[in-house]
């Protein structure tokens, strides 16, 4: 019989794999997504979409009876003005999500958290035991991730059956957006980035991040955090071997923090009050100073979950990229 879950932010790079995964393994699937937005990731999959939003009133309603809640969606920005919306759908989001299935009565909600809200060990490896306070966590995204795991680990202490999922840094296709780290594929592939920052992270496939995401629902332990990671790689060396596909040599040039410190620090605090767009956000350059390394054994051993070598995930977001028009066909 078809186990039945609603998903949440379907339309977004995770959450878009996820459905894919979830289909392939037999569910039927309701996906909620705001009116008007995006959802060109769910085109042509079978699977239903509903309208609405993470702080409805009445999502419960909308959820109905499942076997399982996946809450993927998150408003992702590195800008320190978009603090309020930050905690509107991360925090408040999470809260009302997490509320809302528990008044349905669904199943196991599985929360999508992030490798962000535990924080890092400053060029150490960190594991779900480490917690950076929340004080010290760099920008508004991170903190709000915090706050919004905090929101599942209470409910769970509560005696919902709510299982935590922190993904590291994936890579893969359906990334539209695209995210920070597709963003350095896209400007690397178009021949924008001369130069770097020594700076290193932990790199996962977003396809065995789906899997982890399943794996947690059957086997995950109620309240605990399980890291859903890959390769801890400095960022010289993800980027030859992005340039090992493209034909572009990976940047020789390591520019000192001070320097984008600056260019950031002036966008963001100074042109963006002339009405300029910043396009370097100062917390996202400050993150960039920290290798974020993990240590997902711990999904490994209890998911029974063995991430793939990451070149392959490589190889399908240059593809990606360069069928959707992000950059020219190579």
């Amino acid at each position: 019989m078809s186990r039945s879950a609603f998903l949440t932010g379907g339309t977004g790079f995770v959450g878009a794999n996820l459905a894919r995964a979830l289909l392939a393994a037999g569910w039927s699937v309701r996906a909620l997504a705001r009116p008007g937005s995006d959802r060109r990731n769910l085109e042509g999959l079978p699977l239903e979409i509903v309208d609405g939003d993470l702080n409805d009133p009445d999502l419960a309603r909308t959820i109905g009876a499942v076997d399982a809640v996946f809450h993927c969606a998150a408003h992702y920005s590195l800008y320190r003005a978009d603090y309020d919306a930050l905690v509107r759908s991360n925090v408040e989001g999470t809260r009302n999500v997490l509320a809302a299935a528990r008044a349905a009565g669904a199943g196991r909600t599985v929360y999508t958290s992030s490798v962000a809200a535990i924080g890092v060990r400053h060029g150490e490896v960190a594991d779900e035991t480490h917690q950076s306070a929340p004080e010290d966590l760099i920008g508004a995204y991170k903190r709000s991730k915090y706050f919004a795991e905090r929101e599942a680990t209470d409910a769970a202490a509560a005696g919902q059956d709510v299982v935590i999922v922190n993904p590291t840094t994936p890579v893969g296709p359906w990334d539209r957006k695209p995210t920070p780290t597709g963003e350095i594929f896209v400007r690397f592939m178009r021949g924008g980035m001369w130069a770097m920052v020594d700076t290193g992270l932990n790199i996962v496939d977003v396809e065995d991040v789906a899997l982890g995401h399943l794996a947690a629902y059957d086997k995950g332990r109620t309240g605990e955090r399980y890291i859903l990671g890959g390769e801890n790689l400095r960022l010289r060396d993800l980027l030859e071997r992005v340039g090992s596909l493209t034909g572009r040599p990976a940047p020789r040039v390591t520019v000192p923090m001070w320097l984008p410190l600056a260019v950031a620090w002036t966008e963001e605090r100074v042109l963006s009050k002339l009405g300029r767009t910043p396009t370097v956000p100062l917390d996202g350059v400050k993150m960039s100073g920290e290798s974020m390394y993990y240590d997902a054994s711990k999904a490994r051993k209890e998911l029974g979950i063995a991430p793939r070598p990451i070149d392959g995930a490589i190889r399908a977001a240059v593809r990606w990229f360069a069928d959707n028009g992000y950059v020219a066909p190579h």
